[in-house]
């Protein structure tokens, strides 16, 4: 059974820091590449880091670079987002996104079920 089970949102003030956890099971974590996603409500939901199946190449979205930072641990199956400098704008859903191909060259994705991160003072 496929899961991807987010941790670590909360409530923080602005300027404050956070650090997002998606634990991995089901699938060969290492042959995907891994993605956070936003959706602040009445908005669509956007990229905002993703990370290959290494860990050798990262991207961001412009809103966040050089605030976040996504990084993995495949000897853990776990996905991070280092959350810094946490704007009122950055309040919103976050879910972690697996995509990637079995080794029958089928591919798959996978979506968590999300974490709330509301910044506020």
């Amino acid at each position: 059974q496929v899961q991807l089970v987010e941790s670590g949102g909360g409530l923080v003030q602005p300027g404050g820091s956070l650090r997002l956890s998606c634990a991995a099971s089901g699938f060969t974590f290492s042959r995907y590449a891994m993605t956070w996603y936003r959706q602040a409500p009445g908005k669509e939901r956007e990229l905002v880091a993703a990370i290959t199946s290494t860990g050798g190449s990262t991207n961001y979205a412009d809103s966040v670079k050089g605030r976040f930072t996504i990084s993995r641990d495949n000897a853990k199956n776990t996905v991070y987002l280092q959350m810094n400098n946490l704007q009122p704008e950055d309040t919103a859903v976050y879910y972690c996104h697996a995509e990637g191909m079995t080794t029958g060259w089928a591919y798959r994705n996978y979506w968590g079920q999300g974490t709330q991160v509301t910044v506020s003072s």
